[in-house]
Parts: structure tokens; C-alpha cells; sequence
């Protein structure tokens, strides 16, 4: 699969959010396959990561998010969910699984329904280890702020402003990550 190809078909006359979707995304395929390597024993398909990273946020094409020149109209929280769509439209439904799982530390059903996001009432967890390293590279990087590299401490903080459940699946991936 050439990811550059769809992110091009999807991204064409959009040149400053395809260069910041360009660049967000190659900074969380070089954390994540960083930590695959650092973990063999994972046994991760390195290739469907990287593809996969790059196209995580496809979705934000189609999202309102004027300061980082999302010019779309669906709520930003959507972009996950409307990536996979696109991506089960092109015919990669595992990388679909990806983009519609990496939101937060993973979107439970349970949290849909309580703070009445404007998703399928579903649960958009991770799952294998692609999903899960991809999830965790994403956090520590902003496409607000494409400088900065959040610390742990800091996606901790981010994490628990969306309740227990949130917290204590970041706690369980940055656990799995790092040891």
C-alpha cells in the first residue's frame, strides 16, 4: 500500500494540512516503530505501522479545526471515525481499525454514551499491539504544536480530565510500552 498516494488523493489543493498531517504523522510512525524495535518480542508487522501511523488521522480533512487548517464540518473528535470510514472505502479495513482507535487512549462505549460524543455508540479501543504502540506514539505529539514532544506526566494529566476509564487505559498502555 502507498499511503502517500491516498493521503495525496484525499489531501489535493490542501497543502498546509497535508504538510501538517505529513509531519504529525511521520513523528508518531518513528516513535512507534522506534518502540517496536525496541521490543521484539512483539513480533509487530513493522510494515502495516508505519502505513498505518501515516494514515491515522486521515480523517481530520473532513473536520472543523481552523487552527490547525481543518476548514471541514464534522467535530474534531469525529476524525478517527470518519478515517476509517475513508479507509474502508479504499479497501484497508486494518488500517480503518487503526484510525478509528487511536483517539484519546481509546473511546469506550460506556464513554460515547456518557458524555454523549457524536460517534457510534461503540467501543474504539485498541486491541493488537499495532493498534495499542500506534495509540501511544500519538499522544506525545500535538499537530497545534508540532514542536513539542508532550512528557508522560503530561498526557497523564490529559488523560485523567477524561475520567478513570481514560487514565487507566493510558496507564495500562504506557505499562505495556515502556517495560
Amino acid at each position: 500500500m502507498d499511503y502517500r498516494t491516498l493521503i495525496d488523493k484525499y489531501y489535493s489543493g490542501q497543502e498546509e494540512l497535508k504538510a501538517l498531517l505529513l509531519h504529525h504523522s511521520r513523528q508518531v510512525a518513528d516513535k512507534a516503530l522506534e518502540l517496536c524495535a525496541a521490543h521484539p518480542e512483539w513480533q509487530a508487522d513493522t510494515a502495516f505501522v508505519e502505513e498505518a501511523a501515516m494514515l491515522h488521522d486521515i480523517g481530520i480533512i473532513r473536520c472543523n479545526a481552523p487552527s490547525i487548517h481543518c476548514h471541514g464540518t464534522e467535530p474534531y473528535i469525529c476524525h478517527g471515525h470518519i478515517g476509517a470510514e475513508m479507509l474502508r472505502h479504499e479497501g484497508f479495513a486494518r488500517h480503518a481499525r487503526v484510525a478509528e482507535r487511536h483517539t484519546g487512549s481509546g473511546l469506550s462505549r460506556e464513554q460515547i454514551l456518557q458524555e454523549g460524543l457524536p460517534l457510534p455508540a461503540e467501543d474504539y479501543v485498541p486491541e493488537t499491539i499495532e493498534e495499542k504502540v500506534i495509540c501511544y506514539a500519538d499522544k506525545f505529539f500535538s499537530k497545534s504544536h508540532p514542536e513539542r514532544i508532550a512528557s508522560s506526566e503530561h498526557i497523564r494529566e490529559k488523560m485523567a480530565e477524561f475520567g478513570h476509564g481514560s487514565l487507566e487505559r493510558w496507564e495500562q498502555l504506557e505499562k505495556q510500552m515502556t517495560t
